[in-house]
């Protein structure tokens, strides 16, 4: 099935934000932390630390970093410990945003989200104002070449448990439950598709335009938030033009 995917533009862009300001290393290192600590280190029988490695290994995480953060989380080395902390909040408009943080310091990680929100005109909100605006699923992304058959991969798609398959010039995005993006991941990789992301996602079910200058301001707040050390992953559903 092809289409326009908004999160295909929100990933895009996102993508080379952290890439740009180099921080996409440490934001890695946290979840690592995180995941070994509830799972252990084996990333056999962890599969969401089989998801992150695999992550940190497409943005060129030097191995030895990646092997580090897995010793800090075990305890192996000397490492801090980290909390998952979500808010919830509007932006400009009236948009919905979601704000995913690893922090040591709740007081700290709670100032500095809601001060990105105040100065750009939104506005942090109580737990659950706007998530139930929001679905978790899973998104494996599979490159696209000359020989790929888009009938072919939609089929093994579909047998492995997706639920869809969005088209694009380049790749194909396909969506499955929340759980099952590492089961389906494997099977398009067993059957020779080069995968290049897989990973849940909080996907709006609907998307909001902004004008010209508030989508400028939504942007800037973004891209503050994005810029925070203790944030993970930011969410929100603005439609975003998509890029010359």
């Amino acid at each position: 099935m092809s289409g326009h995917s908004k999160w295909h533009n929100i990933q895009a862009k996102k993508g080379k934000t952290d890439a740009q300001r180099g921080k996409i290393f440490t934001k890695i290192g946290r979840e690592i932390a995180v995941i070994v600590k509830q799972g252990g280190s084996d990333p056999v029988s962890n599969p969401k630390l089989r998801d992150v490695i695999a992550k940190a290994k497409q943005n060129n995480m030097p191995n030895d970093s990646i092997e580090r953060s897995i010793k800090k989380a075990a305890g192996e080395l000397s490492g801090v410990n980290y909390e998952s902390q979500t808010y919830e909040g509007y932006g400009v408009g009236g948009s919905a945003v979601i704000v995913e943080c690893l922090t040591d310091n709740k007081n700290r990680t709670a100032g500095d989200v809601r001060h990105a929100f105040d100065k750009f005109g939104g506005s942090l909100g109580s737990t659950g104002c706007v998530s139930y605006l929001f679905q978790r699923k899973g998104i494996v992304e599979v490159e696209r070449t000359d020989k790929t058959d888009a009938d072919e991969l939609m089929l093994c798609a579909l047998d492995a448990g997706a639920k869809d398959v969005i088209e694009y010039d380049d790749s194909f995005e396909i969506i499955t439950e929340a759980n099952a993006h590492s089961s389906v991941s494997d099977a398009m990789t067993n059957a020779g598709y080069n995968v290049i992301d897989a990973e849940t996602r909080l996907v709006p079910d609907n998307y909001v335009d902004l004008p010209e200058d508030k989508l400028a301001s939504f942007n800037r707040m973004i891209d503050m938030l994005e810029d925070l050390d203790d944030v993970q992953e930011v969410y929100h559903n603005v439609n975003m033009p998509e890029e010359e």
